[in-house]
């Protein structure tokens, strides 16, 4: 069955029981015209959808300038920003027969990524390089603390290079 054609019966169902209650009201009590009331706005909204206009007005309103926005920062769906550089060591990694792997420090391997190395990880968190994890760590929050963009006088790039340097030596 063609559902536009159901609609359009539907619509015309309660425009008729609407019509009905509309006459009956005017007959018998007005108190019916709070029942014939809903009828009618089912009626036209159904009637509406059923035409087509609705989806004319989406997409000519509102809805429709979010669709063409095209290439836009921001919003939904808009995609990663371009600082994001993905996550270490997620689920679809462990399919891939890892998950997140813990290097100890001063291990030998290819650097993947281009962070800091480790000596300009210590640099940066004001560290000596036999400095343990506790220390690291510690010494990551007070800084991290110190250059936060939301707080006054912080700076994003030395955020950002805080993260960077506690991520490498956490590896």
């Amino acid at each position: 069955m063609n559902r536009t054609r159901f609609l359009f019966g539907l619509a015309a169902v309660l425009a008729g029981i609407a019509t009905l209650q509309f006459v009956l009201a005017f007959v018998y009590s007005p108190a019916l015209l709070g029942v014939a009331l809903p009828f009618g706005a089912a009626a036209y909204l159904v009637w509406y959808q059923a035409s087509g206009r609705l989806r004319e007005r989406v997409e000519r309103g509102r809805a429709g300038q979010y669709r063409d926005r095209g290439t836009e920062a921001g919003g939904f769906g808009a995609g990663p920003r371009e600082s994001f550089s993905g996550r270490r060591g997620g689920f679809g990694d462990r399919e891939a027969g890892g998950g997140r792997r813990r290097r100890t420090r001063g291990a030998a391997g290819p650097r993947t990524d281009a962070g800091p190395t480790a000596a300009e990880a210590y640099r940066t968190l004001g560290l000596d390089a036999d400095a343990d994890e506790e220390a690291v760590r510690e010494a990551y929050r007070e800084r991290v603390k110190s250059v936060h963009p939301d707080r006054e006088g912080g700076d994003e790039e030395a955020f950002k290079r805080v993260n960077d340097a506690y991520e490498r030596l956490r590896e």
